[in-house]
């Protein structure tokens, strides 16, 4: 019996110490990484580093304002061209008028000789005092458009002043009224209007109607316009021209142009076209008015200056934007050179903060030898 105890508890102590599935778990053999493996890897999926030191980030934070900058320069330099197109196609469309006109008015000075010199617009008088009708912008962001034209508008007021002649204002366009009408200086203003980007022969109506009530009822005894000539889309004059009285030689004999703008390979131009003189419209001997020629003439004389207004409102507009395409071309351009060297400022310092990485973990590793 007791080696039958004996055997059992040997049995039993041997079963403990058998190996089964289940009693030992093998864990699987983890290979050692390889370095260059793991160097592929990081090639792979390597992004660029980050500078987050304050100049840096002042550096791209500018970066990203001239661009946007450059944007909007671009943006208005193409709606100033859109809008210069449009003036285009106004001074176009008032041409037929135009020339109707004048040729109908050739032809009735043709026909009346001298009598037409007795029309009151036509009639030279001693000057006593002169208007000076000024056209400037109502915006901004156009160069040295405004500023020319109210130099010129001032230097011509103090000549006037200075050879003992009164003198007073009629202002067209914000920039222009808003530096006259300056408390601080001494000038006379007849009254104001607004210009607009679009004018029209409304507009051009009650300027003239201002014009020929001050002269025929003799508070000034001329009238004197001064705007800014249409060059080209880099160049514009500043300009002034007797507006009233008339000259009938000048109405009947004085030509035209036109300009059209151009493209090419992404570049705008002006095209300039001289327009010869309307033939006077030729009325025979025999013809029967049912008005007095005469009253016809004076009929057409408000209708030529209310268009020559238009005309040279129409004109001015599209000096202005020309000078505003070619002031926004300019700021694009500063841009683009301005973010250029921005960006060489950033990645300096950047390569600077990549640098002085590279030398702390040098440093570290030498440290720790």
């Amino acid at each position: 019996m007791k080696f039958l105890c004996v055997a059992a508890a040997a049995l039993a102590t041997a079963q403990a110490f058998t190996t089964s599935p289940g009693a030992f778990t093998t864990a699987p053999a983890v290979s050692a990484p390889s370095p260059f493996a793991e160097g592929s890897a990081a090639h792979r999926t390597r992004r660029a580093t980050i500078v987050m030191d304050g100049k840096a980030n002042a550096i791209r934070d500018r970066i990203s304002t001239v661009n946007n900058t450059k944007k909007i320069t671009s943006a208005m330099k193409l709606v100033a061209a859109a809008k210069v197109r449009r003036a285009q196609d106004s001074v176009l469309a008032t041409r037929p008028f135009s020339e109707t006109l004048q040729s109908v008015f050739g032809g009735l000075i043709q026909r009346l000789g001298g009598e037409a010199a007795d029309l009151p617009l036509l009639t030279q008088r001693e000057v006593n005092k002169v208007t000076l009708v000024v056209i400037t912008g109502d915006r901004g962001l156009c160069g040295g458009y405004n500023s020319f034209m109210i130099k010129k508008a001032e230097a011509r007021y103090n000549e006037l002043k200075g050879q003992g002649i009164d003198c007073d204002l009629i202002l067209i366009g914000k920039k222009g009224s808003s530096y006259f009408s300056n408390p601080t200086r001494d000038f006379a203003i007849r009254k104001i209007f607004e210009c607009g980007q679009n004018p029209d022969s409304k507009q051009a109506l009650a300027i003239s109607e201002e014009i020929i009530n001050s002269f025929l009822s003799g508070e000034t005894d001329a009238v004197e316009l001064l705007y800014t000539k249409f060059v080209s889309l880099i160049a514009s004059t500043p300009s002034v021209r007797t507006l009233v009285p008339f000259s009938a030689s000048e109405i009947s004999q004085k030509g035209d142009e036109v300009f059209q703008l151009t493209s090419s390979d992404g570049d705008f131009g002006v095209e300039r076209k001289e327009l010869d003189v309307a033939e006077p419209q030729d009325f025979p001997n025999d013809m029967i008015f049912e008005q007095d020629p005469l009253q016809i003439v004076n009929s057409i004389l408000p209708l030529y200056l209310n268009g020559q207004i238009l005309r040279t409102l129409q004109e001015s507009v599209a000096s202005e934007l020309a000078a505003r395409m070619q002031s926004m071309q300019s700021a694009s351009d500063n841009a683009g050179a301005l973010s250029k060297r921005l960006n060489q400022e950033y990645n300096r310092a950047r390569q600077a903060a990549v640098t002085q990485e590279i030398l702390e973990i040098v440093s570290g590793a030498k440290a720790l030898e």
